[in-house]
């Protein structure tokens, strides 16, 4: 068997038909959850899926998940998920709790189903927010919960992707990162992967996608990400010089990317409520394309990050 090999590569709209089978179940997890996809996002959860085998890695760091789609889904596949991120998801709505098992990696870090009702009560009344998602959780919170069969469990953990200091070296299976590592600082990116490699086991990937305009580095300002060079994510990543990317065809899968019918018809509701988005005010106008990393731990560490 051929050893796998770094990858370095602009996503292309043909991942959407040549996976459609891991779309439908996006969709399905999306809806379950009721979450919408950021405008390329599918295209980063295809490519990240895809380069995953689901089959041998049981434990899975997700850097900068958020409430995103990608953790539940790998639970849903029977895989455990250490889900990171800096903001505080301790009062996770209740309809995610339905269907998944969630945890706290400290007891801070995720919170009883009824304090979490309770929160969301008080911030209904506080905010005077629409009732609906109180109804919601308030049905969450009297139903038993639906765990999908074979479920993974997802653990919260608050945590700066700088300082992982509670996780042992080499204790992870794979780690992935959809679109989360470019709100980083620029200086810091170098610093956050050589974190997330630390806790790598040897043999496993790093999946990442990160924001990328083909040329220069450059900071997308509604978005607050950057997006990033070719040689910048070599550097960074470790990726070889003599490891092919397709940097070149930039120009043409742009233009693909943005006479997609299906990514343009599928802009979430909520781009079209703030200008501080990838795209503002819900006009549909790329200014840039997703990059897909996937970076291979040696088996013998010869690599100083």
């Amino acid at each position: 068997m051929m050893e796998e090999q770094d990858k370095l590569e602009i996503l292309s709209i043909s991942l959407l038909d040549e996976h459609h089978d891991i779309v439908v179940d996006l969709k399905e997890i999306a809806g379950v959850i009721h979450q919408e996809f950021g405008w390329h996002y599918l295209l980063d959860l295809v490519y990240i899926i895809k380069n995953l085998d689901l089959e041998s890695i049981p434990l899975v760091l997700d850097a900068g998940a958020g409430e995103g789609v990608l953790q539940f889904y790998l639970a849903w596949k029977g895989i455990n998920v250490i889900s990171i991120d800096r903001m505080d998801r301790s009062h996770l709505p209740l309809h995610f709790r339905r269907f998944f098992r969630i945890e706290g990696f400290h007891a801070s870090d995720f919170s009883s189903d009824f304090k979490t009702f309770l929160h969301s009560l008080s911030q209904t009344l506080k905010r005077k927010q629409k009732i609906k998602p109180l109804l919601r959780d308030f049905i969450s919170l009297i139903q038993s919960k639906k765990i999908f069969p074979q479920s993974g469990k997802v653990i919260f953990y608050r945590q700066d992707l700088k300082t992982l200091d509670e996780l042992e070296n080499n204790s992870v299976d794979a780690i992935v990162a959809v679109s989360s590592l470019e709100h980083n600082n620029f200086q810091d990116l170098q610093f956050v992967v050589a974190e997330l490699m630390r806790v790598l086991k040897p043999g496993g990937k790093l999946v990442a996608t990160l924001s990328t305009t083909g040329r220069e580095d450059s900071f997308h300002q509604a978005s607050l990400g950057w997006m990033y060079s070719e040689q910048s994510l070599r550097k960074t990543f470790h990726i070889m010089e003599d490891t092919p990317s397709n940097y070149e065809m930039y120009p043409v899968l742009f233009e693909q990317i943005k006479s997609s019918t299906e990514l343009r018809e599928g802009l979430a509701k909520f781009y079209y409520n703030t200008g501080d988005s990838g795209m503002p005010w819900g006009v549909w106008d790329p200014q840039y394309v997703p990059v897909g990393i996937c970076k291979i731990k040696p088996l013998s560490e010869e690599v100083s990050w």
